[in-house]
């Protein structure tokens, strides 16, 4: 068991405090009294995508940092919601608790076992299993009965075909092995020539997001988050841009100077170099 800190409580408190007299009428700050709901929403994201910066970078102060700026976005979701006299940090708090305690029975519920073997008789992929089974039972106690019901319409777009396959392979819609993923990739990617020799956008923009489908469905089965994937693979471009632009600067040349080939040389220098 985690021992807790002694003084979190006390923090917590100060902390929902401040934002109680931010949201203050009197006296309280003019931008945080404007702010609600739906207008706060894309300071949330953005909280969240550099939270991910910060662990990517190994920076754990500036994690710390972002963390609390992503905590605050929940205490303000909390304040919104108490002054409306919805809900309030607490039951927050306690709905999580709750949910984590039930969605781990293996834990807190443990059954009874003969041969002394624990929690540690189950391995990840049966607790995920379990995992998946109550959550699916909790879907039809809100009479939610599609597999593919609660998959947020706001996740971005490549996080969501990946739950959206994730909930189809969870009931069998899946193929059993990576082969015939890499076979679909190829005949999507077939249909884009295709359609693209046609002369028809559309369809060829519909092919395009057929194939984006089956890269992802490709890293889900590499058991790889394809959000993940596309960062590391942004990350391997700039690198490799940025050497060639020091390149030119070096060469006493400018990207608006060179041509294509130049650029490709530089390119190809850059991976040469191992970037």
């Amino acid at each position: 068991m985690v021992k807790p800190i002694s003084n979190t409580g006390d923090a917590m408190q100060q902390l929902l405090a401040i934002m109680a007299q931010l949201r203050n009428p009197e006296g309280g700050c003019p931008w945080d009294l404007k702010q609600d709901f739906r207008s706060i929403l894309p300071h949330t994201l953005e909280e969240a995508y550099e939270v991910a910066d910060a662990i990517e970078s190994d920076d754990r102060m500036q994690l710390r940092d972002e963390l609390g700026d992503l905590l605050f976005q929940v205490v303000f979701y909390c304040q919104l919601a108490r002054e409306e006299g919805s809900f309030e940090f607490a039951d927050v708090a306690q709905t999580m608790s709750d949910k984590l305690i039930r969605r781990h029975p293996h834990v807190f519920f443990p059954p009874a076992d003969e041969a002394g073997l624990g929690t540690s008789a189950l391995d990840a992929d049966q607790v995920l299993q379990k995992w998946e089974a109550i959550k699916q039972a909790e879907r039809d106690a809100k009479h939610q009965h599609s597999v593919l019901d609660d998959v947020p319409n706001a996740l971005p777009a490549m996080q969501r075909s990946a739950k959206l396959q994730k909930r189809a392979a969870n009931v069998g819609f899946d193929w059993p092995d990576v082969t015939p993923v890499l076979a679909n990739m190829a005949e999507e990617l077939e249909e884009i020539e295709q359609a693209f020799a046609s002369g028809d956008k559309d369809h060829t923009l519909e092919e395009l997001g057929d194939l984006m489908f089956a890269c992802v469905n490709m890293a889900r089965h590499l058991k790889q988050d394809p959000e993940q994937v596309m960062r590391a693979a942004n990350a391997k471009f700039e690198r490799r841009f940025r050497f060639l632009e020091t390149q030119l600067v070096e060469a006493g040349e400018s990207l608006e100077s060179v041509g294509l080939e130049r650029m490709e040389a530089g390119w190809k220098a850059a991976k040469v170099a191992g970037l």
